[in-house]
């Protein structure tokens, strides 16, 4: 399974009084493994950033000035999470901007695009009803070094949420354990012959063990008015024999 974890960072906090994407951080997971393959961008806006948001994440719109436009990154962002499950912190909000500047470009939506969408911010407060739900906090509860996080990035936020995902998940890839592997190969000598596996060992029950298994189902069968499933059903009076 291929699964897209995804940050943005934005001019601002809704998209529908204009702000924009400034920058995309993807990394990849491949059947829960991180691939080390991944999608970043700086995106010019072509407006202003709000205080606020700079004061967050420390992109500032004269580093932005030469960078390339959505739709210059569009083809390639569109390339890297097609048909991928993306796995999100508070993903309305992300969904959100990025449908829109699809949308501004005529271009198919994420929904079109991807597979689904996991929202880590709900998955928490599922687990953990009442507690914080911050990637902050998730990565204080997980123990997950998050030191270089003195401001908002897409690409480490996206990372470190890879890693808060994968612990908050822990344990749902035994369900599927054994479907997917391949029949493993007896090993050869060093001849190249197969080796033969040591012949088991079959161990008799004594006479003692016998007549005490005996007694055992004896009592499961008094216990239920002669029915015991491991020895043969009374004989019914007047039955032919």
């Amino acid at each position: 399974m291929r699964q897209i974890v995804l940050d943005t960072e934005t001019t601002g906090l809704d998209w529908r009084n204009g702000d924009r994407v400034i920058e995309i951080g993807c990394v990849e997971l491949l059947n829960r493994s991180l691939t080390g393959r991944h999608f970043h961008v700086y995106i010019n806006p072509e407006r202003g950033i709000d205080a606020e948001a700079v004061a967050v994440h420390g992109i500032t719109e004269e580093f932005l000035a030469d960078k390339p436009r959505f739709a210059e990154i569009a083809v390639g962002f569109e390339d890297f999470v097609r048909d991928a499950e993306l796995v999100i912190h508070n993903a309305s909000f992300d969904v959100g901007f990025l449908d829109n500047e699809l949308q501004l470009l005529g271009r198919e939506r994420l929904a079109s695009l991807c597979s689904g969408v996991i929202d880590t911010l709900k998955l928490a407060k599922e687990q953990n009803p009442g507690k914080k739900a911050s990637l902050d906090a998730l990565c204080d509860r997980y123990e997950i070094d998050n030191a270089r996080r003195e401001l908002h990035g897409a690409l480490l936020d996206a990372e470190l949420l890879a890693d808060v995902y994968l612990a908050m998940t822990r344990g749902q890839e035994s369900l599927m354990i054994g479907l997917e592997e391949e029949t493993v190969p007896r090993e050869a000598d060093a001849a190249g012959a197969l080796e033969r596996r040591a012949t088991l060992r079959i161990l008799r029950p004594s006479a003692a063990e016998l007549e005490a298994h005996e007694s055992v189902l004896g009592d499961i069968a008094k216990a239920n008015k002669g029915l015991c499933l491991w020895l043969p059903p009374p004989a019914v009076e007047g039955a032919p024999a």
